[in-house]
């Protein structure tokens, strides 16, 4: 009897050892299972800040090139494009309206059967949510429906589309060549949207005078329509090309303040 005793002692005492040696080892498990992922979570933040960096350095050059410089650096390395796109899309993200949706749903509420031209198109999101045929421009292309050009020289014809839009797409120095282009592709009472960063036109801190640039628009042969101040992050320009073409003349454009993010 006492030798049964001390044998059931002896199993207890070795499944004791043997719990105790399972829940030794299974911190140590489930530390190195947790490493990974600290790891993975700092890799992820140090991609975001290059990602960051990356995106503020190609946006000054977009802003500092003219449309064919740019179109001839994304053309090097179209790689470029999308991780401009992918930090254009993280920016957006904060704020808390999108102006394509304001165009989009301008364009819902007239006939589908308006032409237009998106100039600066991204991912062409314009496109892709109304039942007009719209022409997608931009720099480089990874969509067949969208067409890579410099924005101031586009495969379009004369007095072929009914809507011209600039969303956000005013970078280049160079930027009165593409208004003067939508103005060529535009048919007579054709609209001319331009949505940018309100920033850019506060003169206070060096942006242009929205008047001045209004009246620079005319010149070039369009009617102001609507100047809608009303977002807090950017402004929407609505103007109609002139049935009748203006005497040609030298045109005052102000300069555009180039849209600069800060890093966070």
């Amino acid at each position: 009897m006492k030798e049964k005793t001390n044998r059931k002692r002896k199993r207890a005492n070795h499944s004791k050892s043997q719990n105790q040696f399972n829940s030794e080892a299974e911190p140590t498990n489930s530390a190195s299972s947790k490493r990974p992922k600290s790891s993975s979570s700092f890799l992820e933040k140090m991609r975001a800040r290059l990602s960051g960096g990356h995106f503020r350095m190609l946006n000054e050059k977009l802003y500092t090139c003219t449309g064919d410089e740019a179109l001839n650096y994304f053309k090097d390395d179209p790689s470029l494009f999308d991780m401009y796109h992918a930090g254009y899309q993280e920016q957006m993200s904060h704020w808390p309206e999108q102006p394509v949706n304001i165009i989009i749903n301008w364009l819902k509420n007239r006939n589908s059967s308006l032409v237009v031209a998106d100039f600066g198109c991204g991912d062409a999101r314009l496109a892709k949510n109304v039942k007009n045929k719209v022409y997608s421009f931009d720099l480089v292309s990874s969509d067949p429906s969208v067409i890579a050009c410099d924005m101031s020289k586009t495969p379009l014809d004369a007095s072929s589309v009914d809507v011209a839009v600039f969303c956000l797409s005013l970078m280049g120095t160079n930027f009165p060549r593409y208004l003067q282009e939508a103005h060529r592709v535009l048919k007579p009472s054709g609209w001319l949207l331009i949505a940018e960063v309100k920033s850019r036109f506060d003169p206070s801190t060096g942006g242009a005078d929205a008047n001045e640039f209004s009246k620079a628009v005319t010149d070039l042969g369009f009617a102001s329509m609507l100047k809608d101040f009303s977002n807090k992050m950017f402004i929407l320009l609505y103007f109609q090309k002139k049935k009748q073409g203006s005497k040609k003349k030298e045109i005052e454009w102000p300069e555009l303040k180039p849209c600069l993010y800060k890093r966070r």
